[in-house]
Formats: structure tokens, sequence, C-alpha cells
């Protein structure tokens, strides 16, 4: 079988075909995915992506035949969608500043961490303050919703025409779903949103075949069927909640670095130091933590080099060039601390290099850290082709690190909701902790710095 994956990053879309067979990555299509920033607020250009993903279903068609469609997007975004399933109000920007406006009353209505496992995030991060800021600021056009939609179920419903939710997307951070409960949190209630809530369905869902249109423009047989579709993050993980044993951890990279705890070590979330409650494909509960780690790695190495040498490393480490979080702040276990460089004179491009991948190599392990990880450590997605950032996190944490060898550790994940069984993905070796008493030195110099 052969599943075409809508991937819809907050940096980059891409759509890719996914072998079943070999759970192999075997076409590619990407375009970046930038926000619209006129009226009436930044928002993301829908129209662009759709036609970018018809474009792409039809030529990767053209290619191998298509048998199934699923979806994964970046989360802290949704849709408001009217009867005839059109948007009422554009797809906001988590990025916008906007929500910040209502802060103070929207504080006074959302759930506790208790409840919700979300924590207060700033901008438009929860997704409930965003939707709460679209009533208040555009009540006409909100009055005008009959669905609010998770993202990867609003493309979802222009395939296929179906209204569904789904709880991988509910459970990241938007204040609006109860992981303990499985259902919509007091928020949804409090507010008048239920009636607004299309149903939580699985993620494997089949929701029905794509629309005749869309077998017309694109090529594709008409009985294609769409799944349901799941948060980026998730899709990542869960090609391991159906093949490993606990205790492990699981890094999905993109924008977003999101470390993710299963069968770890019992700790208190700190809601403070960006830690949440995920909740899985399968409906569980995940300790989880994360940083801007890729916007951070694009902010630095921008019109930088990005090759290094073994000399470069030594140097680093010998000595113990630090940079210290963070980089992108309001986010992350340091939200609040300002970047800071230590004994960085004169560094040759390479050792820049160096310095900035270890930098989010710790990062990351201090997110396992505080959400209990343990066990071994699956890096997803672009990180997982720097040695150094593997080497560092195995360093840092003292266990394993696995680095997945798919271009798009997502797109793996997103595929296996066509299947019923049980299927693993190919894997690089382990890379142990460094025997080097040097790198555990380095690491002890960082935590020193960013503790004090």
């Amino acid at each position: 079988m052969i599943v075409a994956v809508i991937d819809i990053g907050k940096t980059n879309a891409k759509v890719a075909l996914v072998d079943r067979a070999t759970l192999s990555e075997i076409a590619l299509r990407r375009m970046t995915n930038a926000p619209v920033r006129g009226a009436p607020y930044p928002h993301h250009d829908v129209e662009a992506l759709w036609t970018f993903i018809l474009d792409s279903l039809a030529d990767l068609n053209r290619e191998r035949r298509i048998d199934a469609i699923s979806i994964t997007t970046h989360g802290a975004t949704g849709a408001l969608v009217d009867a005839a399933g059109e948007l009422v109000l554009p797809v906001l920007d988590y990025e916008f500043d906007g929500p910040e406006q209502l802060a103070a009353d929207y504080d006074a209505v959302r759930p506790p961490f208790a409840e919700t496992g979300t924590p207060r995030l700033p901008i438009g991060l929860n997704l409930g303050a965003q939707f709460f800021w679209q009533q208040k600021r555009f009540p006409a056009e909100f009055a005008r919703a009959a669905v609010m939609l998770m993202y990867p179920q609003y493309w979802a419903l222009r395939l296929t025409g179906v209204v569904a939710n789904e709880v991988t997307s509910l459970g990241c951070h938007t204040d609006l779903w109860n992981p303990w409960t499985s259902d919509y949190s007091s928020l949804v209630d409090r507010i008048g949103w239920r009636r607004l809530m299309a149903p939580a369905r699985p993620a494997k869902d089949r929701l029905g075949p794509i629309l005749p249109a869309i077998a017309q423009r694109t090529g594709l047989g008409p009985q294609t069927p769409v799944f349901c579709g799941l948060h980026d993050s998730n899709a990542s993980l869960l090609p391991h909640l159906l093949s490993d044993a606990p205790p492990f951890s699981v890094v999905s990279t993109g924008t977003w670095v999101v470390s993710m705890a299963v069968g770890g070590r019992k700790v208190e979330l700190d809601a403070a130091r960006d830690t949440l409650v995920n909740v899985n494909a399968l409906g569980d509960p995940v300790p989880s933590a994360r940083f801007m780690g890729g916007r951070e790695f694009s902010l630095l190495t921008k019109d930088q080099p990005q090759e290094w040498s073994d000399d470069d490393v030594a140097a680093v480490l010998a000595r113990q060039v630090l940079l210290l979080p963070s980089i992108q702040q309001g986010s992350g276990p340091f939200p609040h601390r300002a970047a800071q460089w230590h004994n960085a004179d004169d560094l040759s491009s390479g050792q820049r290099f160096a310095v900035i991948s270890f930098y989010l190599a710790l990062m990351t392990a201090t997110c396992l850290e505080l959400i209990g990880g343990d066990g071994p450590t699956t890096v997803e997605g672009p990180f997982a082709r720097n040695p150094l950032f593997i080497r560092m996190l195995a360093a840092a944490t003292g266990r394993p690190v696995v680095a997945s060898e798919t271009t798009t550790g997502t797109s793996i994940g997103a595929a296996l909701l066509a299947s019923d069984g049980i299927e693993t993905g190919s894997k690089s070796e382990q890379t142990e902790p460094p025997a080097d008493r040097v790198w555990g030195d380095y690491v002890k110099a960082w935590w020193l710095a960013v503790r004090t």
C-alpha cells in the first residue's frame, strides 16, 4: 500500500509517499509555509497550501498509485467553519500576539493545569485563547461558526466533507481537553462551546473516501480513503508505541523540539517550564516538554557554514565554550533567561556549529529530565542527521540515543494509521554515551552555568 501523507509543519509543508510494506518514504514534495501578515490578523495561507496539496497528490499519483491519504499537522491551530464547511475567520497564526490583549479575561475562565495538563503559554500557543480572542473581537463572524476543528481535521474535511476532531491535537496544550476523563474540558462547557465541538474520533478512523471533485482534480481513485489524522509530534511517537517496550523516550524535531517520555520515572511536571501532558494516538496521557529548537537552529546558523571537524569538537570541549539559553524566549525550560555565550572568543565556523549543536542537545536533555525520561531516546526529524547533537544528547542523558533514518519521522507515523498491524521502521545503531570524560565535564559545566 502507498500512503500519501499530508504533513503541514509550521515552517514547511510536505506531501510524502510512504510505502507501508517497507515503512519508507519513496517520494516527497515540499513548500515553505509562510503566514500571511495582512488583515484581519496574521493567518495561514490555507488556499496556497490547498493548491500545493492537490498539485502534489496529482503529481505523486502519476509516479506511484496512491492507495490512501493520512494527515498530520503542527499543533496550537484550529479552524472555525460554517455549516457549509467554509471558514468564518482565517486560521490564526499562533505566533500572533493578539490573544495576549485578553489574557486576564481568558485566565479567569481557563481550567487549571491539574485538569488539562496544559500550561499557560504566551501568544496564541493555547488554542483556547485563540478561539476566545476571536469570539470577543469578531463576534458576528464567530456567531456563524458551526464547528471548531483541529487543524488536521480541517484538511480532512476539505478532502472528504466529513466533520471530526481527534485527541492528539485536542490534547496539545489547547485547554480544551481533559486527558484524565477523555472528554472536553470544563472550559468548553463554561463558555458554551460544546455545541461547536465535532465528535472526537480515533486518529486511525477512515473518515470516508475523497470527494468526487478531489478525485477528478488529482486523478486519485474515487474510493481513496482518508484517515482522520493526528498531531505531528504524536505521529513521530506512534511507531514506537506500537513496537517498543517501555521505558523509552522520543524526541520529535522540527520548528519545535518535543520530548515525550513513555514509561519513565514519575515526576511532578512544572507548568512554568513548558512541560505538559500530551495525548497519544491511543488516547493515553504522555508527559512531554518542548522548546523552539528548530527555530533557534535556523536563527543561529543563518548564512553560516554547517561544517565541522574533529579538531573543532575537541577545541570546544577543551575550552568549554558554552551557549546558554534561551535564544527563543517565552517558551521552553528556561523561558525568561536571556542567551549568553561563554568562552566564545575567536571561534571558527566549525567550532561555532559544534557549540550550537551541543546547546540544542543540552536543552533537549533538560526537557527529558523534566518529564522523567528513561530508557533509550529516539530522535526523529532533522536533528537526527546531526551526529554532534546525537552524541551530546547521549552524554547529557547517560543513555543510548537512536537517530531515526527516516527523512520525516512524522510521515511514517501518520502512514501507520492505514495499518492494523504492528510494524517497525528501520533505525540506525544506537549511540552510546561517550566514554571520554571531557564530554561529561562539558555537560557539568553547562548545568552549573544555567543554574547560577
